[in-house]
């Protein structure tokens, strides 16, 4: 018995050992499919990108919004969507375009739309873009990062395929949403074309921020931006009537953020191609005892002959 028993063992461990070597020879020649490996080393890897992805990333704490004041521009609008998502989507920057589209009876009010926007989108963006739909900007240089320490104006006068004088601050102007509140924001007294960006440029400075410009670019008034207005196909709205002209050049103290009126009659989510846009569709509210010229009529339109007889006019541009 103790023979048998001792035989079993030994059969026993011989068949433990052959298969042990058959199974070990059959992983050994199996193949491994690399997609099914999580390995230490791949877990590594995927920490890395992600570190050298967050590094990368530094300008995509602040969120932009780009607000395009707008009405009757279709055209134009889509030219500059994708456009302006090819130009920003290779600067690392969260943004979203929102249009501004006035669409009341009044007379196009671009400081009013921007106060509404900035209104609107305040709680969830850090800075603002007052970006003009018929500027594209050209140049790769032209970054449009967070404005810590002041608006930075991308379309400088040095650069600006139509304006040239020093103050202007038009066409696309990056302010943050501390610096914009603490100015008020716009006048809402400018109905019609021009001037409320200038009347912007004093309120910035009287309140100590400086206006930075991009440095060092190697482009000029010629190839830093595309101006795809056409003024033969769409007329400004230059006129003025009543006391317009004259309320106008001086400093507004009356009005900004505080009492713009608007109403938000809809939003729409859109699409331009492959470029997503909100559209916020806004109806003002004019005030007309203090801007009838908020609608202008023939009998009360200024006659530029009689302005330009009026020599102290330039002695009183906003004091």
């Amino acid at each position: 018995m103790e023979v048998l028993v001792k035989n079993l063992k030994i059969k026993y461990v011989l068949t433990c050992i052959a298969v042990t070597f058959v199974v070990s020879l059959f992983i050994s020649l199996a193949p491994i499919n690399v997609e099914q490996c999580k390995c230490g080393k791949t877990e590594e890897t995927d920490i890395d990108e992600r570190h050298v992805h967050k590094s990368a990333s530094k300008h995509t704490k602040h969120r932009l919004a780009i607000l395009v004041p707008f009405r009757d521009r279709f055209e134009e609008l889509l030219i500059f969507a994708p456009h302006i998502k090819s130009f920003l989507d290779k600067q690392d920057i969260n943004y979203h375009v929102f249009i501004l589209n006035q669409i009341d009876k009044y007379r196009f009010n671009r400081a009013s739309l921007i106060n509404v926007g900035f209104l609107e989108v305040k709680g969830e963006f850090d800075y603002i873009a007052m970006h003009d739909v018929d500027l594209l900007p050209m140049n790769d240089q032209l970054k449009y990062y967070y404005p810590e320490t002041g608006p930075l104006h991308i379309s400088s006068p040095e650069l600006h395929p139509r304006y040239h004088y020093p103050t202007f601050i038009g066409g696309i102007l990056l302010v943050n949403r501390k610096h914009f509140l603490k100015v008020n924001g716009m006048s809402n007294k400018y109905w019609g074309w021009g001037l409320e960006d200038d009347e912007f440029y004093v309120r910035l400075k009287e309140a100590g921020l400086n206006v930075t410009r991009p440095p060092n670019l190697l482009t000029g008034i010629q190839s830093t931006f595309k101006h795809i207005h056409d003024r033969n196909h769409r007329k400004r709205d230059m006129a003025k009537c009543f006391n317009q002209r004259e309320v106008t050049r001086k400093r507004d103290r009356q009005t900004g953020l505080n009492n713009v009126a608007y109403k938000i009659e809809n939003t729409i989510n859109a699409k331009i191609e492959n470029t997503s846009i909100t559209i916020l569709n806004v109806m003002l509210t004019c005030d007309k005892s203090i801007t009838p010229w908020c609608l202008c009529d023939m009998l009360n339109i200024v006659s530029d002959k009689k302005i330009k007889n009026q020599s102290n006019l330039k002695t009183n541009v906003y004091r």
